[in-house]
């Protein structure tokens, strides 16, 4: 893009040497008739002079009144031939430089009226004194569009951080209600989902020790429960950490507790596998615990859908992207469409929000795949 506007701007810079020089070389032709070679040169040189003008302002408006003031002494005043100087001019005063192309215009301004009286043999003063005056104006003209160019692009300026400070405003609004709203949910999920849960944990707990304590075996089912409840003490600790601090990382919550995950899902009677192919990468925080979730939440899909079903959990640490897979050999059938929940919805937020690719559906083998493709070398935020 920086190419680009660079060529826009020598194709600008072009046209405008090639307007200026046209007319001012065209003017003394056509109004002078004979003029000397070198008063030519001195309108070409202003002209071209003008190619620098977003680099050396104040230089080019030096060359371009000078020549000026040479053409006027050495052939005749002419408001054509210093319109060089007065792009100069005007270019300076809408970049703020006032005084300095105020100053320039002066010594042009006298140049023309000295040669204007000096030729008063074949003119009134009078007259001499309106073209100089008309010179003048011309310049005041050009001071004053200059100055107009500036305001407008001030005013533009403004409104533009006006606009943007409008924005930030908006956005810090949205930021504090989107704030107020998680702390209103951690609340409510403390008051009364926390609640619940203690009451499994606490129930659970009570049973395998009497069952214990009567010295009878205790259920895999009754340990899967307290296990279970554990966890999700823990998990929904985990997510009021992170509603009422949104700088906050909750620690754990990835690929590290695959292994207890595991252990889990196989005290509930799931048979699953683990495979893990490719060189470990260092996953992003993002990245890792998406990765989690999206194989918990399709291993409680298995386990409440799937019927009498294994799982197997394939990990693939590819260049560039995790790859997770978590197939089944349950009741799924290829013709009907999988109904989309909220697990599903949440794997497919997750990934996209990693800018990743997600498929989910019955296997043509029988059983329901979920294949997540989680990019680790560059992520959205």
């Amino acid at each position: 893009m920086g190419t680009d506007r660079g060529w826009q701007w020598r194709g600008q810079d072009v046209a405008l040497v090639a307007g200026v020089a046209a007319l001012v070389l065209g003017n003394a032709a056509l109004t002078v008739g004979a003029v000397v070679a070198y008063y030519y040169l001195v309108l070409a040189v202003s002209a071209v002079s003008l190619a620098g003008l977003r680099r050396a302002p104040r230089t080019v408006l030096g060359v371009t009144a000078l020549a000026a003031l040479v053409y006027f002494l050495g052939v005749r005043p002419d408001v054509t031939s210093a319109v060089p100087a007065m792009v100069a001019v005007f270019v300076l005063v809408k970049d703020g430089r006032r005084l300095i192309g105020g100053a320039a215009v002066v010594p042009v301004v006298l140049g023309a009226l000295v040669f204007n009286l000096a030729a008063t043999a074949d003119q009134t003063v009078l007259t001499a004194v309106q073209g100089t005056f008309l010179l003048a104006g011309w310049f005041v003209a050009a001071v004053a569009a200059g100055e107009v160019a500036r305001q407008r692009a001030a005013y533009l300026d403004q409104v533009e951080q006006r606009a943007a400070e409008a924005l930030r405003t908006r956005e810090e609004a949205a930021q504090r209600r989107a704030g107020e709203e998680r702390l209103r949910i951690a609340r409510e999920l403390h008051d009364s989902l926390t609640h619940s849960i203690s009451v499994i944990k606490v129930q659970a707990g009570v049973a395998v020790h009497l069952a214990r304590k009567r010295g009878e075996d205790v259920p895999d089912a009754l340990l899967a429960i307290q296990e279970a409840s554990r966890d999700a003490m823990r998990e929904l600790r985990t997510t009021l950490e992170v509603l009422r601090d949104t700088e906050s990382e909750p620690a754990g919550s990835g690929l590290d507790r695959l292994d207890d995950l595991m252990a889990l899902v196989r005290s509930t009677g799931l048979p699953a596998e683990l495979t893990v192919s490719g060189e470990r990468l260092e996953l992003p925080a993002e990245v890792d615990r998406a990765a989690y979730r999206i194989i918990q939440e399709a291993l409680t899909n298995i386990g409440r859908h799937a019927g009498p079903a294994s799982a197997s959990i394939r990990l693939a640490y590819e260049t560039g992207a995790l790859v997770v897979q978590v197939d089944d050999d349950g009741d799924a059938v290829l013709k009907l469409p999988p109904v989309p929940g909220i697990g599903l919805a949440g794997m497919r937020e997750r990934v996209a929000a990693l800018g990743g690719k997600l498929c989910v559906g019955p296997r043509p083998e029988g059983g329901f795949t979920v294949l997540a493709e989680l990019p680790v070398g560059a992520h959205r935020d």
